[in-house]
């Protein structure tokens, strides 16, 4: 099969599978709407023409303005992407943050409605004094809901309950024609598992309907473990998935020893049960879960990214995680201990613009999805690959995931592992060269990528872990939903721009388990 080519703009003046461009082509766009729209990692920018509707109808003549101009339109909410998802070079971008308003909510059923703009941050605070947390969040609130219906993002409970669109009831969805759509998962099953996840390149939501979760406090219960290795994370992982509901793993990279190789930190956390907290009206206030603004009571968190710069090194980073490491060695380091939602689940948020360490050259993260069978192999590979190609990661955080039924789905039956890498002139292409590597090992594992995160990944590389019959029904819809090929990106241009081998993922498993060595071999 073949995949829907996206259009790449010569000198921004030709989109493919659109009329021809009216004369002064370039014209027809205020240049005042032209701004520099960069990479939440820092690590790409690019020019685009910038749209803020705050209305449906806003939306509507962006796309009718699109289409006389021959201009191509790329989405953007948070703005949390790591790399070009949300760019559009010369193109148009449409920024979302401005539809932001709660449409509807249901205290009795948990049921809320909400517009694309609307964040995490704002989800939470709504609902939590009813008793009610969003059924998935990611690491950071302020990511909008197109952004997490349109990635389908994952959580630290994604083996548990799934990804977010697992959790969407109905959107309306507006396609380039102007026409909006209300779809569920019976009313139209395709194009419900193709645009959550189709990361924008099928329409734009307009309104998203979530269930959420029920929960009676504030608080949550979370036990910390050391591990020795990545064997140990996983194996505790399995011990603990049954009576958990959220896991995630850190890892200190800097480890390079074999039987110290991803060695870390677990922690677990569980719902408190009705009437194991006290005081629940007290803890489910939002002025009790908000993450404070100071360090040490004094030091503002705004200014910490300023004072953590000079670490952002090897030698200050290799500091930072050996001492991380050693502090669970100290009394009670191991003790169960209650922690709110928000300071649980949003750690990336605890310092304010942290990413700003990593200038100038910014960073990547890289994640993986590999099945169980060979995650503990392929990640302990990853780290000994890294360290042949001197580059080792800042941070690793694992996790443990479920399939989906999602058509481009990053989820395996197994684990995944993001890794942060700081970017620098002098590292930049050897680094690119390291992810390249490291995806050829991910894919021999039938593993999965996530495009949310994807700075690096090679034209062609999806078709080789995505089933063919997924290929094939979002093909189909793209054609359906935007048969001009008005919905494009650098992501998209760059990922999907050219022909990739159409073999799967699990064709290769037996050549992983070859490559790497341990107990999957």
């Amino acid at each position: 099969m073949s995949w829907p080519q996206p259009a790449h703009p010569a000198n921004g003046h030709e989109a493919a599978h659109t009329a021809p461009e009216p004369a002064g082509h370039f014209d027809t766009l205020p240049h005042d709407r032209l701004e520099r729209v960069e990479a939440w990692g820092l690590n790409s920018a690019s020019m685009a023409h910038v749209y803020r509707p705050s209305t449906v109808g806003r939306l509507r003549e962006v796309f009718e303005l699109a289409r006389r101009t021959g201009r191509q339109i790329a989405f953007r909410g948070g703005g949390r992407s790591y790399g070009d998802a949300f760019q559009n070079s010369e193109q148009i971008v449409l920024d979302l943050s401005r539809m932001n308003r709660v449409l509807d909510w249901d205290p009795d059923e948990g049921v809320i409605s909400l517009e694309p703009g609307v964040t995490i941050e704002q989800l939470w605070q709504y609902m939590l004094e009813d008793g009610w947390w969003p059924a998935v969040v990611p690491g950071t609130m302020f990511t909008t809901m197109g952004g997490c219906v349109g990635m389908n993002i994952h959580g630290k409970n994604a083996w548990k309950v799934g990804p977010f669109g697992d959790h969407v009831l109905d959107f309306d969805f507006l396609l380039p024609s102007g026409e909006i759509v209300r779809v569920d998962r019976k009313s139209d099953p395709d194009l419900f598992r193709g645009a959550i996840g189709g990361f924008g390149m099928l329409g734009c939501f307009t309104r998203v309907r979530l269930a959420a979760k029920r929960v009676h406090s504030g608080l949550l219960r979370v036990f910390p473990q050391r591990v020795r290795n990545f064997d140990e994370m996983i194996d505790s992982f399995e011990e603990n998935a049954g009576r958990m509901d959220y896991m995630v793993g850190w890892a200190d990279c800097f480890a390079a020893r074999a039987r110290s190789l991803g060695r870390g930190e677990m922690h677990f956390a569980q719902y408190l049960e009705p009437g194991e907290d006290p005081f629940p009206a007290q803890t489910l206030r939002v002025e009790n879960q908000k993450l404070p603004d100071t360090i040490m009571a004094f030091l503002p968190k705004s200014i910490v990214w300023r004072l953590a710069a000079p670490f952002v090194n090897n030698l200050g980073m290799r500091l930072v995680n050996t001492l991380k490491y050693h502090a669970q060695l100290r009394p009670g380091a191991g003790k169960p201990y209650l922690q709110s939602h928000a300071a649980f689940a949003f750690l990336l948020d605890y310092v304010p613009n942290w990413h700003h360490a990593y200038k100038p050259g910014g960073l990547i993260q890289y994640q993986s999805f590999v099945p169980k069978e060979y995650a503990a192999d392929v990640f302990a590979e990853q780290v000994r690959l890294s360290h042949r190609f001197g580059i080792v990661p800042y941070l690793a955080v694992t996790k443990k995931h479920v399939p989906d039924d999602f058509l481009i789905t990053h989820a395996v039956d197994g684990y995944s592992m993001a890794l942060d890498y700081p970017v620098t002139v002098a590292n930049r292409k050897r680094l690119w060269g390291l992810c390249h590597e490291m995806d050829e090992m991910i894919l021999a594992a039938g593993g999965r990528f996530y495009l949310a995160k994807d700075a690096t990944m090679r034209p062609g590389t999806p078709r080789r872990y995505l089933p063919e019959r997924n290929l094939e029904r979002f093909t189909a819809l793209k054609q359906r939903c935007d048969p001009e090929g008005m919905l494009s990106s650098n992501l998209y241009r760059r990922v999907f721009g050219a022909e990739g081998p159409k073999t799967g993922g699990k064709a290769g498993m037996k050549s992983a388990s070859l490559r790497v060595a341990g107990r999957s071999a």
